[in-house]
Order: C-alpha cells, then sequence, then structure tokens
C-alpha cells in the first residue's frame, strides 16, 4: 500500500503498519485502512487510538465522540468522523463535508484528502491530482 499512499513522516509510515498489523488488516480492506491511515497521520489520535477503536473485536468505538471519558479537540473529532464515515457510513449532526473540513489545518486537511483517495481507491482504474498552470498545461499527477 506505500506505494499508493502519500505518508506525512515515517513516523506517520510506521504507526499506519502497526495499526494494520495489530488488527490483521487484509491490504484490500480500504475502510480499515484509511481509518487507519486518518489515525496514524494525527499524534493525538495515535495516542488515544484505543478510545476510537476496539482492537480485540475490530470494530470503531462511535462514544468517543459522545462521551467526556477521552477529550478530543475539534479537528481531532472532525477526523475521526470523517475515519467512521468512510469505515462503515457513520453519520451524525455535524457529519457533513463543509464542518468535518472548514476547521483542519493544512496538515489535517492533507490527511483527509489522502484518506478518502484510499477509501476510494478500489472503485477505478486510477485516480489522479491534475493542477493546471492556468495555460491548460497539467501539472502534478499522483497516480496510484
Amino acid at each position: 500500500m506505500d506505494r499508493n499512499n502519500v505518508f506525512i513522516d515515517n513516523f506517520h509510515r510506521s504507526r499506519y503498519h502497526k495499526l494494520a498489523a495489530v488488527a490483521g488488516v487484509h491490504f484490500q480492506d480500504y475502510e480499515r485502512l484509511t481509518l487507519f491511515y486518518i489515525i496514524s497521520g494525527n499524534e493525538d489520535l495515535y495516542l488515544k487510538k484505543k478510545a476510537i477503536y476496539d482492537f480485540f473485536d475490530n470494530t470503531i468505538v462511535p462514544e468517543c465522540l459522545t462521551t467526556d471519558k477521552v477529550d478530543f479537540c475539534s479537528s481531532s473529532k472532525a477526523l475521526i468522523r470523517l475515519g467512521f464515515n468512510l469505515y462503515n457510513g457513520y453519520n451524525d449532526f455535524f457529519t457533513n463535508p463543509l464542518l468535518l473540513l472548514y476547521d483542519l489545518d493544512s496538515r489535517n486537511l492533507f490527511i483527509a484528502y489522502q484518506a478518502i483517495l484510499i477509501r476510494f481507491q478500489g472503485r477505478h482504474p486510477y485516480q489522479a491530482l491534475v493542477c493546471h498552470n492556468g495555460e491548460g498545461n497539467a501539472g502534478v499527477f499522483l497516480p496510484t
């Protein structure tokens, strides 16, 4: 999966692989891999991973968003909601694109964007980001 994804740094990559190994995730389980990409890319979420995901039952823990057992900032909650939504369609009042993405800083927005690409990579023969320079010439391509 490394060849298809962009990690923020080697810590992100390492944490991602640890989560996937602990959960015993199949390499084509894009739903779970997407969630782990998000969790491993954000330091706060990674430190609180057991409140977000039950590694024994291999299930998400949606209650982490509504209880006071673990303190999450607004951007962490947005990333969790996005991860849960991409995992199994989880939805609540705050789960819509505008509310999820609005307050994310550039690092977390990058994580969100990459997570969306991971989730849908099995549905399309390719995915690419194309930047135009205003003269109709294509710039950067990120093939999967």
